[in-house]
């Protein structure tokens, strides 16, 4: 499988021209007004804060570039919206998605003409004390597709850095979530669901999902140590083939990962490693920013010519034996 790995520059002027990519039958229901690239994905990178404000002028200016650069779905990192300094914040800021903050984002789809993966959205939780992280996949006509709240909370003593107790103020969802796309059948997720390898196993020979989406917001010290690792991984594991899905309408591989990352120090208190990345089924890394630290975004076109060799070579599907496991 092979795929055209682009950084998107600040002038978008000397944006290089990308080859078209392989044909694609989409559905009806599944298609906008799309530029002449239907497989163009990308993946942002930013330093989210506590201020609801400026967080949307990044992520309205990352997703005008992308749009610019004919991406048909462009994932933005766990947390996009806003990112706590004090304790009670992000309860004082969650809200149902029906409310402001989301339907600005919303808005920003419909207007760029763009599917947006939008990770880790503080959603009001089942009581005062409680709010959901929720990962909220927007299509371009301004509508909320799907929404996959994350299962598993980051109760973790990081060595050398802090103590993390997400679920004093999170409540865990309890459902695996995918949802067609006109880039193929996402399966959602959420940064630490990245080291529980069954959800993956089941987004995969389970529900058929194609590309997997795990917007993060990674700590320094776990990144450093296990980001890139865990990602190919799982892109390996879950592998790869043709096959239609659904109508049979899509004709689209398994899997390609997306992970878009909070990058750099958000507060006195935070920081996040970084590395948004596109890693093909072959577990090789077909984009990403150059900098770990830098606000941005990288595009890759997904090429289906070559991924029958993938199939033929290494059928997982037909040599799995333990399936009740999962």
């Amino acid at each position: 499988m092979a795929f055209s790995p682009r950084f998107v520059p600040r002038n978008l002027a000397r944006f290089p021209v990308l080859r078209a990519a392989s044909a694609v039958r989409i559905p009806v229901s599944a298609r906008c007004s799309m530029a002449a690239h239907p497989l163009r994905v990308g993946v942002a990178q930013m330093t989210s804060t506590n201020d609801l404000e400026s967080n949307y002028n990044t992520c309205s200016r990352l997703v005008k570039e992308a749009a610019a650069a004919g991406v048909t779905l462009l994932c933005l990192p766990e947390s996009f919206s806003f990112i706590a300094a004090k304790e009670g914040e992000s309860l004082k800021i969650a809200e149902p998605l029906e409310g402001p903050i989301m339907q600005r984002y919303c808005s920003l789809a419909r207007n760029s003409n763009i599917w947006l993966s939008l990770g880790g959205f503080q959603e009001k939780g089942p009581d005062d004390s409680h709010h959901y992280n929720t990962h909220v996949l927007v299509d371009c006509t301004g509508n909320i597709k799907k929404i996959y709240r994350k299962i598993h909370l980051f109760d973790v003593d990081v060595p050398g850095s802090m103590v993390y107790k997400e679920s004093n103020i999170t409540a865990p969802g309890d459902s695996i979530v995918t949802a067609e796309s006109p880039v193929g059948l996402l399966g959602l997720t959420v940064c630490y669901d990245l080291r529980f390898p069954e959800l993956y196993q089941q987004l995969r020979f389970q529900h058929q999902s194609q590309i997997l989406l795990v917007p993060s917001a990674f700590t320094k010290v776990t990144g450093e140590a296990h980001w890139e690792i865990l990602l190919r991984a799982r892109a390996i594991e879950t592998q790869c083939y043709v096959r239609n899905i659904s109508s049979g309408e899509i004709i689209l591989p398994k899997h390609l990962i997306i992970a878009a990352a909070q990058a750099g120090r958000h507060n006195e208190k935070r920081e996040s490693y970084g590395d948004s990345l596109i890693i093909d089924p072959w577990g090789t890394v077909v984009a990403r920013l150059s900098d770990h630290l830098a606000t941005g975004i990288a595009v890759a076109d997904i090429d289906l010519a070559k991924i029958d060799s993938v199939r033929n070579r290494m059928p997982l599907s037909s040599h799995r034996r333990l399936t009740n496991c999962f």
